[in-house]
């Protein structure tokens, strides 16, 4: 019997906040906007390198999501 073993890791890493316009739709507090540096390794080597920007309530930590129109 052969036992293969993936190794996948994914690490996020914050890279600042700031203050975003609006306000959060369930308890009404101020939305920060968080810039996060997300890599993903298979076996030690690195797949993907990406910066995201993700946005949060202040109060309820919440995670909000956009939507354009």
């Amino acid at each position: 019997m052969c036992l293969i073993i993936y190794i996948c890791d994914s690490e996020e890493k914050e890279l600042g906040r700031q203050a975003a316009s609006g306000a959060c739709p369930s308890c009404g507090g101020k939305v920060q906007a968080v810039d996060v540096e997300s890599r993903s390794k298979f076996c030690f080597l690195p797949l993907c390198f990406i910066i995201k920007r993700k946005y949060q309530c202040t109060l309820c930590s919440r995670r909000l999501v956009l939507y354009s129109s």
